[in-house]
Order: C-alpha cells, then structure tokens, then sequence
C-alpha cells in the first residue's frame, strides 16, 4: 500500500497529537471534527507545540512550517475518502465510534485501513460495523502522543496480517514503538492501569489516605513518575470511569466496579485537569 495521507477524526488531546506527530514525519493529515471551534483549537494546540519543539532544537522551523502545511482542516467527513488510513479518535463512547465506523465504511474506498485510537472498547465489534472487518485495527496512542513511544496495536478476530503489517510499518515510521495486543476488555494497558487508579480512589474515598498521600507513596515508593490520582486528572476522570465500565460490563467481574466516588466526581463535573478541578485544582 502506498500510504501517504492519513485521515485523523478528532482535534481533541489525541487527535491533535495523533495529527501532529503524522504531519511532523511527512504524512499528508485530513483533520476532521464537527465544528470550527474545535478545529481551531486543535490546529492552536498543534502550531503551540510544534513552536516548543523548534525552540528546544529538536525541529527546524522550516520542519514546523512544511508539518503544519500538511494539515488539511475540515468539517466534512467526505474529505476522508483521499486517505489510505483514518484513525478514529473521537470520544470514548461505542455509540459514537460504532456510527463512524459506519459513515467511514460508506465513505472511504475498500482499501483504506480504518484504526480506532480507543484504549478500551472492543475492536471486533467496531469491525463488525463495516464490510471491511479485515482492515480494522486498533492504534491506541498515549497521552501525550508527540511524546510517549507506545502504539497498543489491536488486532480483531478478522484484522488481516497485511493491515496488521501495514499499521506496525507506519507506526515505526511515526516514531512510534507498536506492541502488538490483543483484542479483550481494556487491551493490556488499561485493563492493568485502570483498576489501579480506581484502587487508589476507593482508598480516597474509605479515607485511607488523602490524594496527595496516595500520590507520594507511588512516586517515592514504586518511583513512579506521577502518582495514580495525578495521573487519573490527566487522563480525564469521566474517560477513566467510562474505561472502567468497559471492563466491569467486559469481564463480568466485581472487583472492575468503578468506584462509587470516581461516579459522583463525574457526576458533578470534576474531570481533572481539564476541567479544572478533579482530586486537585488546576488554573
């Protein structure tokens, strides 16, 4: 497959990194969402962090420039038919995910590879959303994608050798180091790091310890970089409890139960950093 353009749905916090880091390495980005202010505040986040990387010596601005002029901005999904792949990376919801994955089967041609940015939600179902299940793939990129080497790659039941090889090749040429996962509740990742944070809450919340002793008994004691709550506001507390449903429906088993207070911190809107307030307050 020649692959040089790649489709990207989302200017989000991954979407603009999974943006950002295609265009950087010299892939034509059809950036797709649903209004121009969030385009616009995509586009501002990627130019923002581009600047950061000519300033630390790590790009020329003439690298920035030719990167940002590969980004092709849109409101409309049809312009996806010009790529050979399109990563999804819209939010964590399978009702949403499943009517993209049907939209982008209309409008794309056979050939194009269709991937999911989810960290949870089964690839195999998403497949069985188009008449393509053999070019459906899971790349799960992390936060923040310019900077974190790992792509989860996902295969369903159906995903072909040549899309699996396909993904693997552009995710190296991305930078990327592709670990190959496969398809469960959670994939590797989360389904490990996820009922950690959700541990650390329900030691909150029984009043075991406050958040900032939780934190530092993770950082000083397992030398973590950041402890599991701190890490939990950056990810976003209604993306963990949504990750956490995903495994308690998943699995079938009580101890993946998203933790009583994880729900009411959602509830009232304490997402975490991007909120500004979560088990910490931010500016």
């Amino acid at each position: 497959m020649n692959l040089d353009t790649i489709g990207v749905i989302g200017a989000g916090t991954m979407g603009n990194g999974i943006a950002h880091v295609c265009a950087k390495s010299g892939y034509k980005v059809v950036l797709v969402e649903v209004e121009q202010r969030f385009l616009d505040r995509g586009l501002a986040t990627i130019t923002k962090n581009l600047a950061r990387e000519v300033e630390k010596g790590k790009l020329t601005a003439t690298d920035r420039d030719a990167a940002l002029a590969r980004i092709h901005p849109s409101l409309d999904r049809k312009d996806l038919a010009a790529c050979q792949l399109v990563v999804e990376a819209a939010s964590e919801k399978f009702e949403i995910k499943q009517q993209l994955f049907r939209e982008l089967d209309e409008i794309c041609p056979q050939e194009t590879i269709l991937a999911s940015n989810t960290s949870s939600i089964s690839i195999t179902k998403l497949a069985g959303q188009t008449k393509r299940p053999d070019r459906v793939i899971g790349m799960h990129f992390f936060n923040p994608v310019p900077m974190m080497k790992l792509v989860e790659v996902i295969r369903g039941i159906a995903t072909s050798d040549a899309t699996f090889e396909a993904v693997k090749s552009t995710s190296e040429k991305l930078g990327k180091t592709p670990v190959l996962v496969n398809d469960a509740p959670g994939f590797a990742a989360n389904r490990i790091l996820l009922p950690m944070i959700n541990e650390a809450i329900y030691a909150v919340m029984e009043g075991v310890a406050t958040p900032e002793a939780v934190d530092e008994v993770f950082k000083l004691g397992m030398a973590h970089p950041m402890g599991p709550l701190t890490l939990a506001d950056f990810i976003g507390l209604d993306v963990c409890l949504d990750i956490m449903r995903v495994l308690h429906s998943g699995l079938g088993d009580s101890k993946y139960r998203p933790c009583p207070l994880l729900v009411r911190m959602v509830d009232a809107g304490w997402l975490g950093r991007k909120s500004g307030r979560g088990f910490y307050k931010y500016e």
